[in-house]
């Protein structure tokens, strides 16, 4: 799991492929475990989490962008 921190280091770039990366890693195991339930339902929560916090980073940068300007 990425913290706050690990994410600061990342590209606006690489934010968005792990972010994809990440929702389709999601998108995965939700059918996954519709199909069949899976082992650990706690890793849906940690995908939706790690998603959340990709997002508020790129809104941060962005926020941050429009007041610098």
């Amino acid at each position: 799991m990425k913290k706050r921190t690990d994410l600061k280091g990342l590209t606006e770039v690489e934010l968005k492929d792990k972010l994809q990366e990440e929702r389709t890693s999601l998108t995965k195991l939700r059918f996954a475990h519709t199909v069949s339930p899976i082992e650990s339902p706690v890793q849906l929560r940690t995908k939706r989490k790690e998603v959340a916090r990709i997002l508020t980073e790129l809104r941060m940068r962005e926020l941050a962008n429009k007041t610098t300007k």
